[in-house]
């Protein structure tokens, strides 16, 4: 069949593919208006569901598809319905859920909004690299229920952000955001990723050492490695048990990442702290120790984009489509070769 060449004055067939939820969430009535005016967007409802009768007929005369979280997988029955099309964008991170195999066979291109939701959380990295340096989550606790100042100038030289070493593992898109937010402060700052030598390293203003050596070292250390067969399990008893006491362990890329029996033995025993954004399972039972215990702060995965920061997606997939469109290519490609290395 025939199909449009993208260039000026093509204006391709889109359809929306995820969750209602996630659509209302993400694309508000502004970023749906600029899309349309982009493309010729299908009408609603979005397509959660691709092998309905309805969802076949959006399929079939659709050039790119914009998705987000709820969209189905993509896999060669999917791509069967649909022999236009050529382009995904993502407006969330990661594509593991619903690109497959015979996507790439196909050669269609793909985009996603990852280094839009990285930039969140770093941000929320940065805040809790900060407040845990400055111990404020317990003395705040502790001032709660004394409603008496402690004797400041009696405080421990541990506590404070004044030439803390901290710890980055894996140099991805949101470490090496974290890095660039860490450079205006007094710390010190240490990488491991196996991927990056030492004259990248030194380009990001780091030094790069072995994952033993970073945890023994550091005062903080946050986990931003995805989850993949390698990295499962990664941080284990044995780094944990590295960690100085009273050392911060940050997680916000994957609870799975983390031995939880380990960091839950070391944090109940008083020897770590612990910020998790991520645990696994996702929702601790009710009854897990790591619930009360009073040196870890538990966050429901609310690091990533959340609220008016849902703009930026729907403004980066906007972008995306009007270049795919143009025939300027995506900005933000997502290369099969690098999803292995990709959360």
């Amino acid at each position: 069949m025939t199909v449009s060449t993208q260039g000026p004055g093509f204006r391709p067939r889109a359809a929306l593919a995820m969750s209602a939820e996630a659509a209302a969430a993400v694309l508000d009535p502004e970023s749906l208006d600029a899309l349309a005016a982009i493309c010729d967007l299908a009408p609603p409802p979005v397509l959660d569901d691709f092998t309905t009768p309805r969802a076949r007929s959006v399929l079939a005369g659709a050039d790119v598809l914009v998705t987000g979280w709820g969209c189905p997988r993509l896999d060669a029955e999917a791509l069967e319905a649909a022999p236009r099309l050529r382009a995904v964008v993502h407006t969330a991170g990661s594509v593991r859920a619903h690109i497959t195999d015979a996507c790439w066979q196909r050669g269609i291109e793909v985009s996603s909004a990852a280094s839009a939701n990285a930039l969140p959380v770093a941000e929320y990295t940065l805040a809790m690299i900060l407040l845990t340096g400055k111990n404020v989550l317990e003395r705040a606790r502790d001032y709660r229920a004394s409603r008496t100042r402690d004797d400041w100038l009696r405080t421990p030289r541990t506590v404070g952000n004044h030439r803390r070493t901290v710890g980055i593992v894996s140099a991805s898109l949101i470490g090496r955001r974290v890095i660039e937010l860490l450079r205006p402060h007094d710390l010190d700052v240490l990488l491991h990723d196996p991927y990056v030598d030492d004259a990248q390293a030194a380009g990001l203003g780091v030094t790069r050492v072995g994952l033993d050596e970073l945890f023994a070292r550091c005062d903080t250390v946050s986990v931003h490695t995805p989850l993949l067969p390698a990295t499962r399990g990664l941080v284990g008893r044995r780094l944990i048990g590295a960690m100085r006491p009273g050392a911060v362990l940050i997680n916000t890329s994957r609870g799975a990442v983390v031995d939880q029996k380990a960091l839950t033995d070391a944090a109940v025993a008083g020897r770590i702290r612990a910020v998790l954004d991520v645990t696994d399972p996702e929702v601790l039972p009710p009854g897990h120790p790591l619930w009360d215990c009073g040196n870890v702060l538990i966050t429901p995965h609310l690091a990533g984009s959340q609220g008016n920061e849902w703009r930026r997606l729907a403004d980066l997939a906007l972008a995306e489509t009007a270049r795919w469109a143009s025939g300027a290519g995506f900005l933000h490609p997502v290369r099969r070769e690098r999803l292995a290395f990709q959360a």
